[in-house]
């Protein structure tokens, strides 16, 4: 699952506690890597439908604690551009499990990390927005990363792993897109939306494999903690900084589960990322927090006041 991030205003200073949030969203949703990789009684289908299940208790537990009514009706009868954006965040969540479960932590992680620079293409494609030397360049250097950590794992068995974590960078971009276009919109309804059609996918392929859809219960109960508490949870702390935080800043705070997921795997279950794992992933890090830094530097005046571009969704919280 990944978030959106509002406009917010630029100040001179980004409040403290902000940032804290900020970066405290991304440690929370960095977090799920370690029940997904403990589930091993579970297959990606299985636990992608008990994680969804966690965020529907959660999500529909708050709107009835708020008195707002089913989160539903608005996710699926708002009009085609939210379900684009349901369609975007099911591929990214499905593909990303995938990942983790067939590749290692690291590179599910930097490989999902391209997702801003994906998004800025997409936009280009289908909203018409710029595409900038900055972003050019940051695409070419993400490319190098990209390569050095796909081809390593070419005939290691991860290849199948390293597409699906593209393929959930792509799902994220997509929903980008779809914020960008209607940046005052409230997103929200995406998060419940996009998992009852999680479980619906994932239910079927599951009874269509002969597996059960009831595996064993402290496996259930690791991907309901994943989706209930880690992603619902971080979601929230990363929206209330984003309204107080600039963009691009935001960029570069959300690279903090890149950061912490293979650090969590390697501290609880002693996966050591591989060194072409690690080069990659620096160079596509580069890449990606490079940009953020180069488009935070200050623009001569315009005699014509321009409103400030929404900020793009992040791999956060897959």
């Amino acid at each position: 699952m990944t978030t959106t991030i509002l406009p917010a205003p630029v100040t001179a200073r980004i409040p403290l506690p902000a940032s804290l949030m900020a970066l405290a969203a991304g440690v929370t949703w960095s977090l799920g890597a370690v029940t997904v990789r403990t589930a091993h009684g579970m297959d990606a289908w299985q636990y992608l439908i008990w994680r969804s299940v966690g965020v529907i208790v959660v999500m529909c537990g708050l709107a009835a604690w708020r008195r707002d009514g089913s989160p539903f009706p608005k996710a699926f009868q708002a009009g085609w551009v939210m379900r684009i954006a349901c369609v975007g965040l099911m591929l990214a969540s499905v593909a990303f499990i995938y990942a983790l479960k067939n590749t290692s932590a690291a590179n599910a992680a930097f490989l999902a990390s391209v997702t801003p620079l994906m998004a800025v293409v997409l936009a280009r494609v289908f909203i018409g927005e710029r595409l900038t030397v900055v972003t050019v360049a940051s695409i070419a250097v993400a490319s190098v990363g990209l390569l050095v950590m796909v081809t390593a794992d070419v005939g290691g068995g991860n290849l199948k792993g390293n597409i699906a974590a593209l393929l959930s960078s792509l799902g994220f971009a997509g929903y980008s897109v779809c914020v960008r276009s209607e940046p005052k919109r409230d997103w929200g309804p995406v998060m419940p939306g996009y998992a009852l059609m999680a479980i619906v996918l994932c239910g079927a392929v599951t009874l269509i494999g002969g597996r059960s859809l009831f595996p064993p219960l402290q496996d259930i109960g690791r991907a309901m903690l994943h989706g209930g508490v880690f992603i619902v949870l971080g979601t929230t702390l990363f929206n209330h900084a984003s309204r107080h935080i600039p963009a691009v800043a935001m960029t570069v705070f959300a690279q903090t589960e890149t950061v912490f997921v293979p650090l969590w795997i390697f501290l609880v279950l002693g996966e050591r990322p591989a060194a072409t794992s690690l080069v990659g992933g620096a160079i596509i890090l580069g890449a990606v927090i490079g940009k953020a830094v180069l488009d935070a530097r200050p623009r001569s005046a315009s005699p014509t006041p321009t409103s400030p571009t929404p900020a793009i969704s992040t791999q956060a919280g897959q």
